[in-house]
């Protein structure tokens, strides 16, 4: 068979030819990273979590670049482009580079089946391996355990959030979704966790590892006011003050900055950073799509909140901004997701629903997802489109003066709309 020459063939080629888009489990990408012989020769952190993973992925890459680090960054999924997902120094990788890794995992693969995600992250870990790096941070896709990503050793472990999500895959309570996301953890290695109420089944695994654990709240955490926040660490003794507050909006985030500064303290000895790197990565981080609030009128919010507990963290951080007359919610979610707990949390917040659909087959038709939020929210306004772009427009055409445009629900329904929002602007 004639391999693809283009990033775009490649997507296409591994889309058909796995028809399920999940198969956890480490064997096949073991075996398969085994031929590929592209180790790591740096320091490895490996972030998972429910929510909250983005977030700190984008703040260990801005404050280490800061530092004066060359720094690999692995996320899923992207937005706009496949390449988002795999960026060196900062950057997106580009095209070819990416095509050779491909390449390279296919002569490497044999008869092994490689989902998409698989087949992309050991690109991602052949393309990281070339390149000289002094840390490599891998954002977890699903779980933790059986993510293909836990094929390599980390040195620091983060876990941010534990909430349902994906239970299907992972467990249908807490605990057990814990157990899974603990599975990152290692031996001897620091691992932090950002959720000051972990569950058990998390605590329990990494004593059972022998991994070196640190919860938000007992073993480091955060204090402050509205002008500035400060970190303490083991024991109160490590007290960093003075911090600005994070570029990234919203409540939750001292919660994810803690939890970056606990890893890259608990690594200091292999990747020491100054105050001043963290001060400025944290002033300069960007990550789109996470409770991000464009410039101009009417004030548009993005968020790719797709979960109960992400919605409720949305819902809190829209009430924390100015009055505004009316919300106009853009809103399509998947058809796994919990639809009723997601718009439970956020319909007081929001005064007009403009529904859509979204392509693939977990997408929930509109006319579907329509009935079930108007059975959540009363008498406020649902009104069906196609796709998010379109229910994003005819906002625009309508909202009064000083009105605010909320897009949520998927990173699809986000992705939809960024386009149309950077067109316009």
């Amino acid at each position: 068979m004639d391999l693809p020459q283009t990033l775009e063939g490649w997507l296409a080629l591994l889309e058909a030819r796995h028809g399920q888009s999940i198969r956890l489990g480490l064997d096949r990408v073991g075996e398969v990273a085994g031929r590929l012989a592209a180790p790591l020769a740096c320091p490895v952190i490996t972030v998972g979590g429910t929510n909250g993973k983005g977030s700190v992925c984008a703040m260990l890459e801005a404050i280490l670049l800061a530092a004066g680090y060359r720094v690999g960054l692995y996320t899923s999924p992207h937005l706009l482009r496949y390449n988002e997902r795999i960026r060196v120094d900062g950057r997106e990788v580009d095209d070819a580079p990416l095509v050779e890794a491909m390449a390279r995992v296919e002569a490497a693969r044999g008869d092994a089946p490689l989902t998409y995600f698989e087949h992309g992250t050991l690109a991602a870990l052949a393309l990281f391996g070339a390149a000289a790096l002094d840390v490599v941070i891998l954002e977890v896709g699903l779980g933790g355990r059986l993510d293909a990503v836990n094929v390599v050793d980390t040195d620091c472990a983060i876990v941010t959030s534990i909430a349902l999500d994906h239970v299907e895959f992972l467990g249908e309570d807490r605990e057990a979704i814990g157990y899974e996301k603990a599975g990152i953890f290692r031996s001897g290695v620091p691992a932090i966790c950002a959720d000051p109420q972990p569950p058990a089944s998390l605590v329990a695994h990494a004593a059972a590892t022998g991994a070196e654990l640190q919860v938000s709240g007992r073993d480091f955490g955060f204090s402050g006011d509205r002008q500035q926040w400060a970190f303490w660490g083991r024991g109160g003794g490590l007290r960093r003050g003075g911090l600005a507050f994070p570029a990234l909006r919203g409540a939750n985030q001292l919660l994810n900055a803690s939890a970056v500064i606990a890893a890259l303290d608990a690594l200091r000895d292999r990747l020491p950073v100054p105050m001043q790197a963290i001060r400025q990565g944290l002033m300069l981080v960007e990550l789109p799509g996470r409770f991000q609030i464009l410039p101009g009128q009417p004030t548009v919010v993005l968020d790719v909140a797709h979960n109960v507990q992400a919605v409720g963290v949305l819902s809190e951080n829209l009430s924390n901004m100015s009055f505004y007359p009316e919300t106009w919610a853009v809103f399509s979610m998947l058809s796994d997701k919990d639809v009723e707990g997601a718009v439970g949390r956020i319909r007081e917040r929001v005064d007009r629903w403009l529904v859509t659909g979204l392509p693939g087959a977990r997408a929930l038709p509109a006319e579907a997802l329509a009935e079930r939020v108007r059975a959540m929210v009363g008498d406020a306004p649902v009104e069906v489109f196609d796709c998010p772009s379109a229910a994003f427009a005819s906002a625009r055409e309508r909202v009064g003066e000083g009105d605010r445009i909320l897009v949520f629900g998927s990173f699809l329904t986000v992705a939809d709309v960024l386009p149309v929002v950077r067109s316009a602007r």
